[in-house]
């Protein structure tokens, strides 16, 4: 479960990390200077084309799940915030149950050892009679 735990809290950073640069690049776009301005547009993963920025105060926000909303920059910049903020909450409480499974690993450990120590102590005292 302690690596289950820790995956989901590499997960939530990376993702908390994509909301954190969508977050500083819709700022960015609240600068009129951006207008006009050539841009590489992504078709894929590694394909780009040129294109030139015409709007930079309406958006097009990838929501989830294959959906998009038209939103200004003020509304995306609120989205992309209130995302990180709501990724923020779930990784403390997900790193709050990873460290209480660690602590409970960590005590059956012990638990464990304890009684291997004392079992091979009954072990060399019987011999030893």
């Amino acid at each position: 479960e302690v690596q289950v735990f820790t995956s989901s809290v590499n997960q939530l950073k990376l993702v908390q990390q994509k909301f954190v640069e969508s977050l500083e690049c819709v700022k960015k776009l609240s600068n009129d200077k951006y207008e006009g301005k050539e841009i590489l547009v992504p078709m894929t993963d590694s394909l780009y084309v040129p294109g030139v920025l015409n709007d930079a105060h309406s958006l097009l926000v990838d929501i989830g799940t294959g959906y998009f909303a038209d939103k200004n920059v003020k509304e995306g910049v609120e989205y992309f915030q209130r995302k990180v903020e709501f990724v923020q909450e779930q990784l403390e409480k997900v790193q709050q149950i990873l460290v209480e499974k660690y602590n409970l690993r960590q005590a059956v450990v012990e638990s464990m050892q304890a009684k291997i120590e004392q079992h091979l102590a009954a072990q060399k005292s019987g011999a030893k009679a």
